[in-house]
């Protein structure tokens, strides 16, 4: 029998069948001497359990994708998620993130939160985002502003909610689908989220498709990769790749290139751009010190 992994505590595993019952499982110590662990998203080959027995994880099908952080598989799209206001945002972080869902081969999308609480820092975000790929949408849970737009955007898909904690994902999940997921304030003594998402669920939602209500967290590397790869990550340099008077040329301080006049020009936003010069630095290192 086949079935798709919901959620997992404590080495046992949750998942649904193609019938939508849903069975207790643990993984069979093959998968634990080959160090395949079951993640959530995954498809698997089940054996269910009898009367009050747990049942098996017998086998796990091949991913078409896999995230460290949050961790999941099998997803189609992620949306990350970012607050306006209240904890502030942390646009660097944003940045990681999004080099990471792309290096997965995974959609990104961007929803900025809490827009009612500072209408001019949520347009500003999405003005830095415009040309990154990911659709930016303003929202407002409360008065339902924005969500039609993503709704539709995810309709259909399995996608994930990440972000900082505090940022509104709970809150913006159950304003997408009805649900009652768990929220929480910001801790005033920290500035931070409280982190009311614990663990890694999958959830199936109406009009098709499921979503990952995942934890938030403040901190993510960008991974090891050769300096040339990362340019490839931000989309709004590909319509500048070949224009320039280096090759290859990394968009950072080299003279006649095409990426950083449409920076001067405002075609590319100069504070992501920014920030992109930061982790190319970052990434040039780690790469010259990776045998360390």
């Amino acid at each position: 029998m086949q079935g798709i992994i919901l959620r997992g505590i404590g080495g046992f595993f949750y998942a649904m069948d193609d019938q939508g019952e849903v069975h207790t499982l643990r993984a069979q110590n093959k998968l634990r001497r080959e160090r395949m662990k079951p993640l959530v998203g995954d498809r698997v080959e089940m054996e269910p359990g009898t009367g009050e027995e747990d049942g098996w994880v017998l086998a796990i099908h091949p991913r078409k994708n896999q995230l460290v952080r949050p961790p999941v598989a099998n997803v189609d799209k992620v949306l990350v998620v970012a607050a306006a206001a209240s904890p502030d945002p942390d646009l660097a972080m944003i940045d990681r993130l999004l080099v990471n869902i792309r290096l997965a081969g995974i959609q990104p999308l961007l929803a900025v939160t809490k827009a009612d609480l500072n209408p001019e820092n949520a347009r500003e975000i999405c003005r830095q985002y415009a040309r990154a790929g990911v659709s930016p949408v303003a929202v407002c849970a409360p008065e339902g502003r924005g969500i039609p737009e993503l709704r539709q955007a995810l309709q259909g898909s399995v996608h994930a909610l990440a972000g900082q904690s505090g940022a509104g994902k709970s809150s913006l999940i159950n304003a997408l689908y009805g649900l009652e997921l768990e929220t929480g304030d910001l801790s005033r003594k920290i500035e931070r989220g409280k982190n009311t998402t614990r663990r890694c669920e999958l959830i199936p939602v109406s009009g098709g498709g499921m979503v990952l209500d995942t934890p938030g967290f403040s901190l993510l590397d960008t991974p090891l990769m050769e300096p040339e790869k990362l340019k490839e990550l931000y989309p709004e340099f590909a319509p500048y790749e070949g224009k320039c008077f280096f090759s290859p040329c990394l968009h950072a301080h080299e003279p006649k290139c095409a990426a950083r006049d449409a920076v001067a020009e405002g075609e590319i936003d100069a504070r992501r751009h920014g920030r992109y010069v930061e982790f190319l630095e970052e990434t040039k290192k780690r790469w010259k010190e990776r045998y360390g």
